[in-house]
Parts: structure tokens; sequence; C-alpha cells
């Protein structure tokens, strides 16, 4: 039986945080909908001392929930079209994130397609790869889920564990960003 990860689980640095979440799932319930995919790809933001971090230029309105507790969502606005979503880490306070770039669909395909505007379901990385997909697959936008606490059973986003573990884990520089880009700070499923 898949468990939700607790609270402790995100309290860690974020490339910490950013190496375990991968294989675990993202679930999304939308009324009596379950969608959920694995993570396959994630970023790490380190907060103050990393200028491509949005907690960077310290805290305001906008990027509070970087500066913790631990195990919240955090969803940006990018390129005036696109949802990204996020996780604080660290303790309360101190500031850091991870984004996921990229899940693996698992349940709820019929749903996520018709989110991404498809009439059937395509291959699954058109569904939810690319951190704009994925948001879009799971109806995740910052008025819905900026703020949520995906440590509690009543959640409508949680992350969970089933056991997998990954076989492989690749890292590169992160992807799609000016600032810091050359940081080792993407881990893939390899």
């Amino acid at each position: 039986m898949p468990k939700i990860l607790p609270r402790r689980f995100y309290i860690d640095s974020p490339e910490v945080v950013a190496r375990n979440l991968l294989g675990k799932i993202v679930v999304r319930r939308l009324g009596r909908k379950r969608l959920a995919g694995r993570i396959t790809e994630i970023e790490a933001y380190l907060g103050l001392e990393d200028p491509a971090s949005h907690s960077f230029i310290g805290k305001t309105a906008r990027n509070a929930v970087l500066f913790g507790p631990p195990g919240f969502v955090y969803v940006y606005f990018i390129y005036g079209m696109h949802y990204c979503l996020n996780f604080s880490c660290l303790p309360d306070g101190e500031p850091g994130g991870v984004l996921v770039r990229a899940l693996d669909p698992i349940a709820g395909l019929e749903t996520m397609a018709r989110l991404r505007g498809f009439a059937t379901v395509p291959k699954p990385s058109l569904l939810t790869s690319g951190p704009g997909r994925l948001c879009q697959a799971l109806d995740i936008t910052r008025t819905n889920a900026n703020g949520l606490d995906v440590t509690r059973a009543d959640s409508p986003l949680q992350v969970v564990d089933d056991g997998f573990r990954p076989p492989s884990i690749l890292t590169t520089p992160r992807i799609g960003i000016r600032k810091a880009a050359d940081r080792p700070l993407r881990f893939l499923v390899g």
C-alpha cells in the first residue's frame, strides 16, 4: 500500500529531496477521479544561494511557500501560459524547493488526455513530459494548488511511495534557465 511521504521527507536540502523524489508518485484527486504519475525528472533550487531560484530575491507574497514549512506546493506561471509544480524543502524559514519536470502517467490517463485537449490518449510523453504539460494534465494551477500541504491525507495533491526505486539516476545541468544553468541539479530516472 503506497504511503504518503511525511513532512520530514522534505526537510533536507533540495538536492537530496529531488534525488529522493525520483520514482515517487504524484497523486491528484479531482472529485472522484484519481490521477497519478511517477516522477521521472526533477530539478533542485537552492534558495538564497541560487540565482535561478524564485527565493533568491528574498521572501515575497508570491514565493512565500518556498520559505517553509517543508512539504507544501509552490505553483508559478511561466511564459504567460504554463504552470509549474514545485515542493518546498528545508526547515521552516529556510527557502528551497524542487521543480517536478516530468511524470510517467500511471492512473487516470483518459482524464489527463481530456485536460490536455486530446480526443484519445496519446503516448505518455505527450501527457506529462515537461512541467507545463504535467500541470495541465493534472489540472494544477496557482489558484487551485499553491499552498497545498502534500503531507496531509485529505489533501487533493499528495506524493506517495509505493516502494519503487529507480534502477539508476542521471544527473545533468538544469534546463530552461539562464542563471546558474551549469549547476548539476537536474535528476532523471535512468
